[in-house]
């Protein structure tokens, strides 16, 4: 199951009228392919081919159990009628047109994007595949191997309600990972009582038991060390502390907005929707990165996106945000995980499946 997917789609025609067919080519967000097929249409239009294909993506996509979904299409025309730039003027087109915002209205939420046609290779590789055999096509989609299953550490000092969001997305087999240990900045935190719930072995390691920072750092570097943590995760952790050269551009950090904006000493919590809100932005979101050894800076990874209401509250964006972050910090492990993740030049580049 994919709760996100990308549709690419194309549809075409050899004669419009004429020989016609359309494909679509399905991938979860982490570009993982999912599904990519074409159909054989006899004679049929191109605009026919195109809403087609739209139709036969979103079925797809439905029946995987995504609940957002954006579909690219290099068809400028059927991508500014559903988008309501240009209206549908053929009764034929209006019905097809008219099921296609139906069933995406079905999603959470939808996007439809036009790209130029050599970023659309497959899908219309598929689409001349299926009117040169005039037959239905269906490309087999290989099996990715199995991620080996990172150790990480997970750094807490409150609620620990990303933490649970990990061990969840593992019990679920949406995550190839294991919680090798979990360190708190405090003892009497939810975090620590829901994290021996879980049965994870949590150690204690608090500012005020060090003389200074480097003493703090060097007992959390011991006990990841000791837990042969590969990635550390740091899930509402608020102390800095200096990362080891051994940990360099293994240790992540999820922060409540769309970084660089709203970073830095101070910005956490409510205080950093607080902020959005202040300056009227109408997104906001989360950012995971790699840190460095100053608050909210090192390159980014994955970022999400949700909508800032005018009725919000610092609650209500924090809710909405908080199930963004839900999606991105799994998703940014996983891609560590599968060995995705390469930092060139102060920035994160995401590899292809099977490319290392």
């Amino acid at each position: 199951m994919a709760e996100s997917i990308i549709a690419h789609i194309d549809g075409g025609s050899r004669g419009n009228p004429g020989p016609a067919a359309s494909a679509f080519v399905l991938t979860d967000s982490w570009g993982k392919e999912l599904q990519a097929k074409a159909f054989f249409l006899g004679e049929a239009t191109n605009n026919f081919a195109e809403y087609t294909a739209i139709h036969k993506a979103l079925e797809a996509a439905r029946s995987l159990g995504a609940r957002q979904i954006i579909v690219y299409s290099d068809s400028e025309l059927l991508v500014r009628q559903i988008n309501g730039q240009y209206k549908v003027k053929s009764e034929q087109i209006r019905l097809l047109f008219d099921r296609a915002v139906e069933m995406l209205a079905e999603f959470e939420s939808w996007q439809v994007r036009h790209i130029f046609r050599e970023d659309n290779k497959k899908a219309d590789g598929l689409v001349n595949r299926a009117m040169d055999g005039k037959k239905d096509v269906e490309m087999k989609v290989e099996k990715a191997k199995k991620a080996k299953s990172v150790r990480i550490g997970v750094l807490i000092s409150g609620g620990g309600t990303t933490l649970i969001n990990i061990v969840d997305c593992i019990k679920q087999g949406k995550l190839d990972a294991e919680v090798a240990v979990v360190i708190s900045s405090r003892s009497a935190v939810a975090g620590v009582e829901r994290a021996k719930a879980a049965g994870l072995d949590v150690k204690i390691v608090r500012t005020k038991d060090h003389p200074d920072i480097g003493e703090f750092s060097k007992c959390i570097e011991r006990e990841l060390v000791a837990a042969k943590v590969e990635l550390v995760v740091q899930g509402g952790w608020l102390c800095l502390w200096k990362i080891p050269a051994r940990f360099e551009d293994r240790v992540m950090n999820i922060h409540p907005a769309l970084l660089p904006s709203f970073g830095g000493r101070g910005m956490w919590g409510h205080h950093v929707h607080e902020a959005v809100l202040k300056a009227g932005c109408k997104v906001s979101g989360c950012t995971v990165h790699f840190c460095t050894n100053e608050y909210d800076n090192g390159p980014v990874i994955v970022q999400r996106c949700c909508p800032v209401k005018d009725d919000d509250t610092p609650d209500t964006l924090a809710a909405r945000v908080f199930e963004q972050e839900c999606i991105a910090y799994p998703e940014a492990i996983q891609l560590f995980a599968e060995g995705r993740l390469v930092v060139e030049g102060g920035r994160v580049k995401v590899l292809p499946h099977g490319k290392k």
